[in-house]
């Protein structure tokens, strides 16, 4: 494969699939740091857990955010603002 293939699969990926009405697409960086951390605090205990949850929930706020106010469809910003409720709603109990 060549660089020229590498950059049209990547151009391709990051636009989503299907194309007039995008559903899926390769992860966002936001997304990426927020899947990693929730595996992270998954397998460990202590403050690299505590660390790797207040990360998740960071990263993910941040996609969500991102995908409420830049969606390519309403079907994305729907499911940032899902997310959004979502973060306010664990955090809030994190905190009672």
């Amino acid at each position: 494969m060549t660089s020229t293939d590498t950059r049209t699969l990547w151009r391709r990926a990051q636009h989503g699939w299907p194309e007039r009405f995008p559903l899926v697409q390769f992860p966002n960086a936001p997304l990426i740091v927020a899947l990693v951390a929730s595996v992270v605090g998954a397998v460990s205990s202590g403050s690299l857990h505590d660390v790797a949850r207040a990360v998740f929930y960071l990263a993910l706020g941040i996609w969500a955010y991102e995908e409420l106010a830049r969606g390519t469809t309403w079907l994305r910003r729907l499911m940032g603002a899902g997310f959004l409720i979502y973060l306010v709603v664990r955090l809030s109990q994190s905190l009672a």
